[in-house]
């Protein structure tokens, strides 16, 4: 079983055509993206008793993601997104984030888990943020982590606050996934490479296995412990940008389980990954970030979508059979 506990909300997405409403949070969306790519996953969040928490429920339904948690007496969740001609989302937020009496059900409720995701506002936006800190606590000894900041500097406004926030959770993730942007906003004047490498060091051999760092157009770039990889960026017509950086992660971790490296057991295996490998993670991932913003909304795909949007797409070898966009690290 897969969980992932984080917010879920409604996109409230303006465009100069109109107005529409998604399901979407940036944990809910890699929740409905693991699931799509036939993986067992539950969520833990929240959501009100009203007519958005009724979309926000059906629309994990439809995916057959379980809920675990019903919905409370406090309005749903809204973000409203204002899309640009380039298809570029800025967001404004009305949020309630708790989660009452999660720490007595964790013991039922992750008790098959082997890997627990989460990220974002859940993890930086009090009274709820502590409990998701206690529930990757509790998770850490039998499952993998997971860990995507994304960062909403609209939301959380003190970036030192969230600075230690996002490292608080950095250290105990096995696969830690941000943006250029989300680094860039956390460490102002520094590469966001040299901030990912940084991050990987974070726990010494309990931390991260892998950092992975999402450039939009650039493509993806990732480190662990056997070097550096990277992958171009796939080439489709944009319709936005709402949910892509999800789909990478659902896509990611999908290809992480599928390769059985889930669970703490696997820490060592997972860790050993070449950088070779990790180049593999990120097209797979790439690949899945692109079907989404090849369409409106997070709308992540499934196994099938995605499978047919990788046939061909091989990466280029050299003569040697070496792929060229890796680089191994010296052993000293």
């Amino acid at each position: 079983m897969l969980t992932v506990i984080g917010e879920g909300l409604v996109d409230v997405v303006q465009r100069s055509t109109g107005i529409q409403a998604h399901v979407g949070g940036s944990p809910l969306n890699v929740a409905v993206g693991l699931a799509r790519l036939d993986h067992p996953v539950q969520f833990i969040g929240r959501y009100g008793r009203d007519a958005y928490g009724e979309s926000v429920a059906a629309h994990l339904k439809s995916s057959s993601v379980l809920l675990p948690v019903g919905p409370d007496e406090l309005p749903t969740s809204v973000a409203t997104a204002l899309i640009d001609d380039d298809g570029a989302a800025s967001y404004t937020f009305e949020l309630a984030w708790e989660l009452p009496g999660l720490a007595d059900r964790l013991p039922f409720m992750l008790q098959a888990t082997t890997l627990l995701h989460t990220g974002s506002i859940a993890t930086m936006l009090a009274p709820g943020a502590a409990d998701v800190l206690s529930a990757v606590e509790h998770a850490h000894p039998l499952a993998t982590i997971s860990f995507d900041p994304n960062c909403r500097p609209s939301i959380i406004t003190d970036v030192d606050y969230a600075r230690r926030q996002a490292e608080k959770f950095v250290t105990l993730a096995d696969v830690v996934k941000a943006s250029d942007e989300d680094l860039e906003w956390l460490y102002p004047g520094e590469d966001p490479l040299d901030s990912a490498k940084r991050w990987l060091s974070l726990g010494g051999s309990e931390g991260p296995a892998m950092v992975v760092v999402t450039r939009g157009a650039q493509g993806p770039w990732g480190v662990n412990a056997a070097g550096e990889a990277q992958f171009p960026a796939p080439s489709v017509k944009v319709a936005d940008t709402v949910g892509a950086g999800d789909s990478f992660m659902a896509a990611l971790l999908s290809a992480i389980v599928d390769l059985g490296l889930d669970g703490a057991q696997n820490r060592k295996d997972l860790r050993g990954l070449s950088a070779g490998s990790l180049r593999e993670l990120l097209a797979h991932a790439a690949w899945a970030a692109a079907v989404t913003v090849s369409r409106a909304g997070a709308n992540p795909p499934t196994r099938a979508e995605l499978n047919r949007m990788e046939l061909g797409a091989q990466a280029p070898r050299d003569a040697a059979g070496r792929d060229p966009e890796s680089a191994e690290l010296p052993s000293n």
